[in-house]
């Protein structure tokens, strides 16, 4: 066997070439990423020269000078973004999970009336103004929630838990927006709310089943109550109905009357002005109209004179025609 050399010769010219492409190379990469953006289409890019705002640039493809001269941050002005208090999602879709464990702290707030209740809620809002958004507060988002939750306890420190629980819902919810929007302005945090969810109410859970009894209470008293208006509204139209026949009978029995009396009366003072007049004639027609009517009701009729001594029956006198009795 014999032993062979090889000699490679190296060109110190060409390493250097090589080397120097790479070098330049791995800086036209870096040139690249940190100086060309990309601002999605629900976003605006606020660019910060050496620590300063410079200027804001709208979506598509956007150019800043490289190696941290200039440095891009992209806010979502067009996204509605969102809170949660008292809970987390935890996965979102068609069956969404949240998550309780850990967020009652945010959520369990006292009432007006000294009652203790768990409140959960959502903000959803917009930012309106990148540059307020990033230099007028320190952390926005973070400032955003503090006041969410001081507004939302202050509300619900002016009710009382049945508010709270019940009708108040939604005036809490509205109350909730405008203070907060307030205080946005105010913050000049560049963030508009769109907004305020109360996602779900309840009673704590010591107390729960006492809460629970007395809203049972209240739905059977007003079922109670919307029975006994259905009731009025039934009964009370008639018996109205019913007194005012009662009124009409009882003015034409009246009438009746007094038109009666008037007309006997009126037959009086004529018999009365006859019988001035014509005493005995009176007297004795009086007399016989009287017979008249008294006599046919008597089954049997007997006649005597005034001493009696003489019976005589008086026949035939229950009889009209002669035939009838």
């Amino acid at each position: 066997m014999s032993n062979k050399k090889f000699n490679v010769n190296i060109d110190p010219d060409m390493i250097k070439r090589n080397l120097r492409k790479i070098i330049w190379g791995f800086v036209i990469i870096i040139v690249a990423f940190s100086s060309i953006h990309t601002v999605g289409p629900e976003e605006e890019g606020v660019v910060i020269q050496m620590g300063k705002y410079n200027r804001t640039v709208p979506p598509g493809l956007n150019f800043t000078w490289p190696f941290g001269i200039e440095r891009m941050h992209k806010i979502p002005v067009q996204r509605q973004l969102k809170q949660e208090f008292g809970f987390r999602t935890g996965t979102a879709g068609q069956h969404s999970s949240y998550v309780k464990e850990g967020y009652v702290g945010e959520s369990t707030m006292l009432t007006g009336d000294l009652n203790l209740t768990d409140v959960e809620w959502v903000v959803q809002y917009r930012i309106s103004d990148s540059y307020k958004y990033l230099f007028k507060v320190r952390n926005a988002d973070k400032t955003l929630r503090d006041m969410s939750e001081a507004a939302m306890r202050k509300i619900v420190g002016d009710r009382t838990v049945n508010e709270v629980l019940t009708v108040g819902r939604q005036e809490i919810a509205s109350s909730v927006e405008q203070l907060l929007q307030e205080l946005c302005n105010e913050y000049e945090n560049g963030i508009r709310i769109d907004q305020v969810v109360l996602q779900d109410v309840n009673p704590p859970d010591p107390v729960k089943p006492s809460f629970n009894a007395v809203n049972e209470a209240q739905q059977e008293r007003e079922t109670l109550i919307n029975q006994a208006e259905a009731d009025y509204n039934r009964i009370i139209p008639r018996a109205r109905g019913e007194a005012l026949e009662t009124i009409e009978l009882a003015e034409a029995y009246a009438l009746n009357r007094v038109n009666r009396a008037k007309g006997e009366a009126e037959r009086f003072i004529s018999l009365y002005e006859a019988y001035i007049k014509a005493p005995e004639v009176t007297k004795q027609r009086i007399y016989l109209e009287t017979m008249e009517k008294i006599l046919p009701k008597l089954e049997n009729k007997v006649i005597v004179d005034e001493k009696g001594n003489n019976v005589l029956p008086l026949l035939n006198l229950d009889k009209k025609g002669g035939s009838e009795k």
